[in-house]
């Protein structure tokens, strides 16, 4: 079951410049955050357990985004 609700991806579409979206692509994309949010917070939680810490920080999330985007950036 998904976490993210379908409006707030729909009105990110809609912010980028669309006009209109339809269901299928809201739930495209709400799929593919998901994803990426999961790969980040595993990340961002090695990173903390690195630093000998249990709870994951702002800092954690940031560069564990930065490291994750990168390699999507390269694989593409």
């Amino acid at each position: 079951m998904p976490e993210l609700p379908l409006a707030p991806v729909d009105r990110l579409i809609r912010k980028a410049g669309a006009s209109r979206v339809s269901e299928s692509a809201a739930e495209a994309l709400r799929e593919i955050l998901e994803e990426i949010a999961i790969e980040i917070s595993r990340e961002a939680i090695e990173l903390a357990n690195h630093a000998d810490r249990k709870t994951v920080t702002d800092e954690d999330i940031k560069l564990a985004a930065k490291r994750i985007l990168r390699a999507v950036r390269y694989a593409v």
